[in-house]
């Protein structure tokens, strides 16, 4: 009867460390950016990501979950040219005045084995707010030996359809609707 109480109260504690909480990351901000790519009139690709962000991630490994929330200060946006920079951040496209920011919440994470291969979450731009599913191009956790720190991350896209938040200047020239987002995302365990 001992015996099989011990195997019991063993039993429970393992199974209560396989469960441990989730730990929590502070997005690392030289390490993080989100980047767009729209085609221009069939010819070329234009590009432009957000320079300041903030953010954390909660990362449970063993059960396979977590939680994301980023915001994007749309006014760092650089695309290395001034003007067009000050266009996409008129009201004609980004209308940064009115909305200043972006962000990404998701709390559903995907995985094969260890590592992230997705994650469904919330993209709000102009005060819309839409469904989107980021793609993991690669996921990994590592020991930084100059933070001496947990640091997870990885490379993520999604394409969304801008008119579903109000982005629709030169649909009617023939600019695409479709804009692909990437993500890249680092985040240092507190």
């Amino acid at each position: 009867m001992r015996k099989s109480l011990f195997v019991l109260a063993a039993t429970a504690v393992l199974a209560t460390a396989a469960h441990a909480a989730p730990a929590n990351y502070a997005i690392d901000p030289t390490h993080t950016f989100a980047t767009f790519e729209i085609g221009h009139f069939g010819a070329s690709v234009n590009r432009g990501r957000f320079d300041k962000k903030e953010g954390t991630v909660q990362f449970d490994k063993a059960g396979k979950n977590g939680k994301v929330d980023i915001t994007f200060d749309v006014a760092s946006l650089n695309t290395g040219t001034a003007a067009f920079d000050k266009h996409v951040l008129s009201a004609e496209i980004l209308d940064a005045a009115k909305h200043p920011t972006a962000t990404f919440t998701s709390d559903k994470f995907h995985f094969n084995g260890d590592k992230v291969t997705a994650v469904d979450g919330k993209l709000t731009l102009l005060g819309k707010t839409q469904p989107v599913t980021l793609k993991a191009n690669q996921f990994a956790c590592y020991d930084n030996p100059m933070l001496k720190r947990e640091v997870c991350g990885g490379d993520f896209e999604t394409t969304i359809d801008r008119t579903a938040f109000g982005v629709n200047y030169g649909i009617d020239w023939g600019f695409p609707k479709n804009v692909r987002l990437v993500l890249q995302i680092e985040a240092v365990k507190q």
